[in-house]
């Protein structure tokens, strides 16, 4: 069971795994004595220059893989989880769901990977990429970039960390994402296969969509106002357009200086490529979409004033629509979802991190059991 993860050996998949232990628990407990659990982990909090980017340095927090027991090897022990930011929230908006996905850990004296999050060039503590030609903000550099690096940090980090009475060249990877996070986790699987393990999807970015079409054209030859929903005008299908466009065109450069104006031609389509994963399988893969409500009230709450039923009449059933597709990125039997994170808008790590730290949770014992987790889960919408 533990050779998934900890060695090159693969379970084949007609094998039947032997159930994991019950962590040992007192009644009306899910662990044993606080006397008997392990120490909450000491993150590094440090910097980084890539070999290649002149001395800029990236920024990141590294929490070590719990200690393997005599009696109980931790299957974790070449496999790193990495979370991926979208464009607007840094690494510091996964600490609450990494403490939480912790302790849930220690709490069931269960064993826990390697924790990595970190800030891309451009973005929260790190240094602007050495080779944007253009102050912020700018199109200096593309997800493709972005995943070379990402691809070269992860080797230094691993090296560096790595035990050397155990070695290995490369962890296998759980990719943990949001927004843009997650078009960055395909490409990077798409681009180095065979080395990811797992990917959890949150509210993922529609890479193929330029968001202005998400809404009716007043301009269209077609463009029917009757068609539009009760209460709404062609002015507010105007404004929201206009919107849009200012703010998520992927021509609307942005302080990082990461560009999506070639994004929908790296990731044309939501259900393609498969993805071949660790071990020449198709990863295991948790795809979660947000409230629609939730995502409904703060897209009007917030600055840009969008009318909630514009937002449940057009953009959610569109990203539902995206998130249905991007199942078939895996193997059948390898995924679940669309998942719904209620109560939470686009940046589910932030509205909900106990929600972040469950799926982490359950992602780990699929990949460990190879087995389809069938939870009771509210996907209502």
């Amino acid at each position: 069971m533990n050779s998934l993860i900890a060695g090159p050996t693969r379970v084949h998949e007609g094998d039947t795994p032997p159930p994991p232990p019950a962590p040992p628990a007192p009644p009306d407990s899910h662990a044993s004595s606080t006397d008997d659990l392990q120490p909450f982990p000491t993150p590094e909090v440090s910097s980084i220059a890539l070999e290649h980017r002149k001395g800029a340095k990236i920024h990141y927090t590294y929490y070590p893989h719990s200690p393997s027991k005599s009696n109980r090897p931790n299957p974790f022990a070449k496999s790193l989880v990495v979370f991926l930011n979208g464009l607007i929230m840094p690494r510091a908006s996964w600490r609450n769901a990494i403490h939480d996905f912790l302790q849930k850990r220690i709490n069931a004296q269960l064993p826990y990977p390697a924790l990595l999050s970190y800030d891309r060039y451009g973005q929260g503590d790190s240094d602007r990429d050495p080779n944007d030609k253009q102050p912020p903000p700018c199109h200096g550099h593309d997800c493709m970039s972005a995943i070379r690096d990402l691809h070269q940090f992860i080797l230094q980090i691993w090296k560096e960390h790595l035990d050397i009475s155990n070695p290995t060249g490369f962890p296998a990877l759980i990719f943990v994402c949001n927004s843009i996070g997650c078009a960055l986790a395909r490409l990077f699987a798409q681009t180095y296969p065979g080395t990811v393990l797992g990917l959890l999807f949150l509210d993922s970015i529609m890479a193929n969509s330029d968001f202005v079409s998400l809404w009716p054209d007043p301009d269209a030859p077609d463009f029917d106002p009757q068609q539009l929903p009760p209460g709404v005008t062609e002015k507010d299908v105007r404004d929201t357009r206009e919107k849009y466009r200012l703010m998520f065109h992927p021509e609307v450069p942005n302080n990082e200086g990461l560009t999506r104006r070639n994004l929908s031609e790296l990731l044309p389509d939501a259900h393609l490529p498969r993805l071949q994963g660790f071990g020449g399988e198709g990863p295991y893969l948790t795809v979660v979409g947000h409230d629609w409500e939730t995502f409904a009230e703060q897209s009007f709450t917030g600055s840009l004033h969008i009318p909630k039923l514009l937002t449940m009449t057009y953009a959610n059933p569109a990203w539902q629509r995206y998130n249905e597709d991007l199942i078939a990125i895996t193997d059948n039997g390898k995924a679940i979802g669309p998942l719904v994170a209620v109560g939470c808008g686009h940046f589910i790590q932030k509205d909900g991190p106990a929600f972040v730290g469950d799926e982490v949770v359950s992602l780990l014992d699929r990949v460990v059991n190879r087995v389809e987790q069938v939870s009771e889960r509210d996907g209502g919408l």
